[in-house]
């Protein structure tokens, strides 16, 4: 048995014994533990930071993008909201033993639908080291165990922040193997958490493309994909323009290289000569790069000659990339049911918002958009499992079937029904 093998089945083996004992953890004992892992992390702030140093230096070392390097970084400011979101994750509801559904059948038994822990989650994501704080708040809190395995990027971080979480679980008086984390970069890890069958109760990966189709090619486990995030802006004939454009430049540039983003902006073909000049003038101000069709260049008039350098023609690709960048696509849309055909074609069901005055024309956007998150008159930044009130997210998942939108604490259990009798028997 090679050693990564050993090495993956001993952090399974530890993580199922874990998740045995947090099923039946008071919830007392959770909620001390998280604000015990995060007096932990502000504690080791230095060395964190440290450990955050090296890693954004080796990533500018080797070229990577802004966006990337952005997701990247720490600073105090952003460390001290990791170790406040697990004091947040520690006031919220528990979910572990909620009671669904009670009934009672004709024979006298009782039954109760019941929630409970998934079990072991395996969670495989890029860049992002605050992710891990968010990732085992939220499974700690729901009563599951936690492999993580975050990107060679941010190896030394993600170290840093695990060894300070696995402090704060040892402090209460928990198994520090409820948080563990994957101590190498070899891209077979990923293969082998996909294969734990047994082992692994859901495997969770965040990230690019790339990543996740790498792990659906190989999983045997349950996988919940969070996949591109190609968010669409349709301004309706009946907007409020100045609104509309707000909503756009908070979607696009507030924070270019996440998942809830704004890619693809769509405007009704009534408004294009009033809205587009506007809203373009102040995204090329903001360095933003605009890949155009042909009615919105025509709209845009003069501002296309000045700005030649960052306004393109747009290929049909466009309409179907996650830029992670200062890029949005544009296009001029005959009307509400052209901007929903444009977004069911060409998107990833992540997230889209309509601004209009007009309820029947929102109504109808917010029903035919067969997306997890659909917005009316509010940015698609909003879809974030903090914006929603679930403390954090472990993801956004654009799957159907288990979980769909922000993944909070719910989606991280199931349930199991509870008989109770007096002696019966079926005849």
């Amino acid at each position: 048995m090679s050693e990564l093998v050993q090495l993956v089945a001993r952090l399974g083996a530890q993580a199922r014994a874990a998740a045995r004992t947090l099923a039946t953890t008071p919830a007392a004992r959770i909620d001390a533990a998280l604000r015990a892992m995060a007096d932990e992390l502000l504690a080791a702030e230095t060395a964190i930071l440290a450990a955050n140093a090296l890693d954004v230096a080796a990533a500018r070392a080797n070229g990577q993008t802004a966006a990337l390097i952005d997701r990247l970084t720490l600073d105090p400011k952003r460390l001290a909201a990791c170790a406040e979101g697990l004091r947040q994750v520690a006031t919220l509801p528990h979910p572990v033993g909620e009671i669904l559904r009670e009934w009672t059948q004709p024979n006298g038994l009782k039954f109760a639908k019941v929630r409970v822990p998934l079990g072991v989650i395996g969670f495989i994501y890029e860049s992002r080291p605050n992710v891990t704080c968010d990732a085992a708040g939220l499974c700690l809190k729901s009563g599951n165990a936690v492999i993580l395995r975050g990107g060679s990027e941010a190896l030394r971080s993600n170290t840093a922040i695990a060894a300070a979480l696995s402090r704060g679980l040892a402090a209460a008086g928990l198994p520090a193997a409820a948080v563990q984390l994957v101590p190498v970069a070899d891209r077979d890890t990923v293969r082998l958490l996909g294969e734990s069958t047994g082992i692994i109760d859901l495997l969770i990966p965040r990230g690019g493309r790339g990543l996740i189709e790498t792990v659906m090619k190989t999983a045997r486990v349950p996988v919940i994909k969070h996949y591109d995030g190609i968010c669409a802006l349709y301004v309706d004939k009946a907007a409020d323009l100045a609104m509309a454009t707000a909503i756009a430049l908070n979607g696009k540039v507030q924070r270019p290289g996440v998942c809830n983003a704004l890619e693809t902006l769509l405007v009704h073909q009534d408004v294009a000569a009033t809205f587009l000049p506007k809203i373009a003038e102040a995204l090329l101000r903001a360095g933003v790069q605009l890949r155009v069709d042909d009615a919105a260049r025509a709209a845009l008039g003069s501002l296309a000659t000045t700005f030649s350098a960052l306004v393109a023609s747009a290929t049909e690709a466009d309409y179907r990339t996650e830029f992670l960048d200062l890029i949005i696509a544009v296009k001029v849309v005959a009307d509400c049911a052209a901007a929903i055909e444009h977004i069911e074609t060409h998107g990833s069901h992540h997230t889209e918002t309509i601004v209009t005055a007009d309820a029947g024309t929102a109504e109808h956007f917010l029903a035919g958009i067969d997306s997890a998150v659909v917005l009316w008159n509010a940015s698609t930044r909003f879809n974030d499992g903090y914006q929603f009130g679930f403390g954090a997210e472990i993801g956004i998942s654009t799957d159907k079937l288990h979980a769909r939108g922000p993944m909070g604490l719910e989606e991280l259990t199931s349930y199991k029904y509870i008989v109770r009798g007096t002696g019966q028997v079926r005849g």
